[in-house]
């Protein structure tokens, strides 16, 4: 039996509208789940269409359904009922989402004898009751232009009415009010728009997980493009546009990305069986499967590439359409005089180009770049186009080239990069770009996909904070600059192979740093920076720099003293361009620590053994006026500090201070350090419980631990931390700190998931000291608990690093050869693996 014989017999029976509501619940319940069976043969904007239709025949229906429980057997005809029931926003466009609320509204004219009021109730509450999530609006349609003028919302959901059902009298009444609205006053509300449109795009930035419908070429610019193209020109439909604002040719590539957007939309909602517009990493393998895709890397590399296809043409020809509105007459005059070339213009350090421009070659229009002064320009989307809808053919010519290699000898190339990237084109003026076009980086670190990234990268490279950085970048020939700009922008374009992305990386370099004529000994460099671009930060936050065989091995990778310097700064726009906060001063003072110990390697001819660092470090020690001035006694305390670790890792004058700190010091006492980050020196001669201290001030994330033995059985400990402490908290801090010297206190410890394989031990690190990492997931309390285990055998830690991402944890410790730990290490192993098997 059909929904509408069963709702007619209810009625004949005199059912309760809950008996009746029950009907169409079921029914929907059942045709919602029908929709992944109908998605499999229908995506895009076609299952849309379809889901829409279906809705509109349970609304018509409910409709109908009131009707007759209101009129009997007298009911009049629809159309003598001024009711009319209209669809809005994404359901009038045919555009409903699964999960997107119904967005209603009900129109009527306010005539005596109808109860009309009574029966917009009846209406509401039968779709409310039967779990339809509606959004609506009941208007008498006289008021359709006070509800616009008061709300812009309101306005713009008027620019996509769509008759459901209802009397077509009050339609048309209603179009007419409609119409008014929407040609009202086209320019106040094409620019509240537009203001609209950067909040939310400030709102929902650029992401590797974007969100498809307010996101940064989302479907919301979709639909601004569609509103004011209704506003300005009249058109129901964007594609009666082609031929007049854009081409037919560039209109397909925009429905393309369009379509896979609404594909994408679709199915997220029926996968997380709720509304979800943004794609996140959980749904990804799942949506990959349901649309075909290979894996959820080229889906979302389809996904980002479409996003940037709508956000290009979106941005191209809104600014077309609205230019009438935003330039009064009297500034032509202005524009004239700022003419750099026909048809474009530099205003306040903003590039403009006129629509009606023949196309320029793209060497013309690189020459017109470098024409320009040398600093940070902007581009309008009028200048955009022009780069957008260039015509690019390989392979280049030589003189090509030669203005490439100028725009990288400019100060300022980062605004021309992401000119180029903006327009599509940075794949194809840069080939080696072609592959990792749009390629996402999901690895818990990155935040923009490799060419984004590279780009981000030179825009640190031409901003760098850091002083002594700066000094070195600016050290450089200009030559040497330009290389190394060229390097640091192909780092990464190795990537998206199954071999190591490094050695690809030197692979597309060669060829291009030798079209732009460097000389050989410059491509030489190029090659070992990009080989070698990942090792400074790994040694730096992975291994015992301080040890001479670490050093050594460091510069045999790099080779000289300038290569160093070179991939210094390399490394600091890498760590910077990964996105906001990256570069911490922790991350700082391990790199320059790195630097200087490396630099004293690199400039010197003989070997540089510990010993020998040693006895120079004490020398420089012995010379400082204030460590002359202390008694002998102490001195000799000070150089006989049996740690040659702590010797490397401080300056003398940090010595001399730790050790001045420990000399008074009774049973403990500790200080706080918030110069670079956050820090706790704690200096003790009784048990310190380092377990549950670690424990509780898990929530810091620690960054670095050292531990070392002083004079006179004290034990300096310093443990760095990640993040700062809540303002106010340094009290609960110090209350923490000397609970740790209760050695009866204990906090639970959840044991992590390590296994086996994840450990190193290296007994053979030094004669004292052998070295243990783990690399596992990151997990709370790691760190807690393995120090927690490593007391448990009285072991001592000597120092321990701590390199974490959102995934991945690589902790580096350096422990004191105790109890024949080496003899039984496998023991050890078991007891940090016991929970992992």
């Amino acid at each position: 039996m059909s929904i509408i014989e069963q709702i007619e017999d209810l009625i004949e029976q005199n059912a309760s509208d809950f008996e009746i509501s029950k009907i169409f619940k079921a029914y929907i319940s059942e045709y919602k789940a029908s929709l992944p069976k109908l998605f499999e043969s229908n995506q895009g904007k076609d299952f849309l269409v379809k889901h829409t239709k279906a809705l509109d025949e349970v609304i018509t229906q409910m409709y109908k359904t009131v009707l007759r429980r209101s009129f009997g057997n007298y009911q009049p005809m629809r159309s003598s009922i001024p009711i009319v029931i209209v669809a809005l926003g994404s359901y009038g466009r045919e555009q409903l989402c699964v999960h997107s609320d119904i967005d209603l509204m009900i129109v009527y004219e306010d005539v005596e004898g109808y109860h009309i009021k009574s029966i917009i109730e009846k209406l509401l509450y039968l779709a409310w009751d039967a779990g339809l999530k509606l959004g609506h609006r009941v208007h008498d349609v006289r008021d359709i232009p006070k509800a616009a003028a008061e709300d812009i919302t309101i306005r713009t959901a008027f620019m996509e009415t769509r008759f459901i059902t209802g009397s077509t009298f009050t339609w048309h009444a209603l179009e007419r009010m409609i119409n008014k609205v929407r040609y009202n006053d086209p320019k106040g509300f094409i620019l509240a728009k537009i203001d609209e449109a950067h909040l939310r795009r400030a709102k929902h930035p650029f992401s590797m997980q974007p969100n498809i419908k307010e996101g940064v070429g989302g479907l919301r610019d979709s639909q601004l493009l569609y509103w004011i193209a209704r506003t300005i020109y009249g058109v129901v439909n964007l594609k009666d546009l082609s031929g007049r604002l854009f081409s037919e040719d560039a209109y397909r590539e925009y429905r393309i990305a369009l379509e896979l957007l609404f594909r994408v939309r679709s199915a997220l909602h029926l996968i997380a069986n709720k509304q979800q517009d943004q794609l996140v990493l959980e749904h990804m393998p799942t949506l990959a499967r349901m649309l075909g895709f290979k894996d959820e890397l080229r889906l979302t590399t389809r996904v980002l590439e479409a996003a940037w296809r709508i956000n290009n043409f979106t941005k191209i020809f809104v600014k077309k359409m609205i230019r009438p509105y935003l330039n009064e007459p009297k500034a032509i005059g202005h524009y004239r005089r700022c003419r750099i070339a026909p048809g474009y213009y530099a205003i306040d350090d903003r590039l403009f180009a006129s629509y009606r421009r023949k196309p320029a070659s793209i060497d013309e229009l690189l020459e017109l770049l470098l024409s320009l002064e040398d600093k940070v320009w902007r581009t309008d989307p009028s200048f955009l186009t022009h780069f957008t809808y260039v015509a690019i053919s390989h392979p280049f010519r030589s003189h090509t080239y030669a203005l490439m290699r100028r725009l990288f000898e400019r100060h300022h190339t980062y605004p021309f990069l992401y000119l180029f990237y903006s327009a599509g084109i940075l794949h194809q003026l840069i080939l080696a770009f072609k592959k990792v076009h749009n390629l996402p980086q999901f690895d818990g670190y990155h935040h923009y996909p490799v060419d984004l990234h590279a780009i981000e990268c030179v825009h640190a490279l031409e901003n760098i904070d850091d002083p002594f950085i700066r000094e070195l970048y600016e050290s450089l020939t200009p030559s040497e600059q330009a290389l190394l700009k060229v390097t640091v922008l192909l780092h990464d374009t190795g990537k998206g192979r199954k071999q190591d992305h490094s050695e690809v990386g030197v692979k597309l370099i060669g060829p291009f740093t030798k079209r732009l004529k460097f000389s050989d000994e410059e491509r030489e460099r190029a090659a070992v920076l990009v080989r070698h671009h990942v090792l400074m930060s790994t040694v730096a936050f992975r291994e015992n720099f301080h040890s001479e065989k670490t050093l050594y091995k460091f510069m045999s990778s790099v080779k000289d003293e300038k290569n160093l310097k070179m991939l210094y700064v390399l490394t600091y726009a890498d760590i910077n361009g990964v996105g906001p906060d990256t570069f911490t001063s922790f991350s700082a003072k391990l790199l320059r620590e790195l630097y200087d110990a490396s630099l004293e390697i690199a400039q010197q001819s003989d070997r540089i053994t510990d010993a020998t660092k040693r006895l120079r470090i004490e020398k420089r020690l012995g010379n400082l006026e204030s460590f002359k001035g202390q008694p002998r006694a102490f001195q000799k305390k000070v150089l006989s500090i049996e740690s040659n670790l702590f010797f490397f890792k401080h300056s003398p004058e940090e010595i001399l201070n730790i050790a001045l700190y420990a000399r008074d010091i009774a049973n403990y006492d500790y200080r706080f350090d918030e110069t670079e980050g956050f820090s706790i020196e704690i200096f003790r001669r009784i048990p310190l419980n380092l377990g549950y201290l670690l424990g509780k001030l898990s929530y810091l994330d620690v960054a670095s631990m050292e531990i070392c033995t002083l004079f006179d059985g004290i034990k300096y400990f310093k443990i760095d931390f990640l993040h700062h402490p809540e303002p106010g908290s340094h009290g609960t801090i110090s209350q923490t700190v000397e609970d740790a010297f209760d050695m009866e206190r204990d906090i639970p410890l959840q044991k992590p998931v390590i296994k086996p394989s994840e450990i190193t031990l290296d007994c053979d690190h030094s004669i004292t000291l052998a070295e243990m990492t783990v690399h596992t997931s990151n997990q709370r309390g790691l760190l807690a608990y393995i120090v927690h285990c490593l007391d448990k055998e009285r072991i001592n830690i000597a120092t321990a690093k701590i390199d974490s991402t959102k995934n991945k944890a690589r902790d580096h410790f350096l422990i004191e050869k105790q109890n024949r730990m080496c003899d039984n290490a496998q023991h050890l192993i078991t007891l940090l693996t016991e929970s992992g098997r």
